[in-house]
């Protein structure tokens, strides 16, 4: 019997375009647009159907993150 915690042997998760929209809080709407904008997670397609790899998520998490602010020179 085989003990490795990994999905399918190894390959990464994919979520759907719902369970993406639900994790990121948006409107499965949003996702579709962020495609059409080129905004958006990269996505596979596999058939007809969308699938988001959790790294391409995570990537373009970084890329949606705001730079940190910088202190004030009295440091307040």
């Amino acid at each position: 019997m085989d003990n490795d915690p990994t999905p399918a042997g190894g390959l990464e998760p994919l979520l759907t375009v719902t369970e993406l929209a639900d994790y990121l809080g948006v409107p499965v709407a949003t996702i579709y647009d962020w495609r059409v904008d080129r905004t958006g997670p990269r996505a596979i397609r596999i058939g007809r159907h969308l699938k988001f790899a959790v790294s391409d998520v995570r990537s373009w998490l970084e890329t949606q993150r705001e730079p940190e602010a910088s202190k004030p020179a009295d440091g307040w």
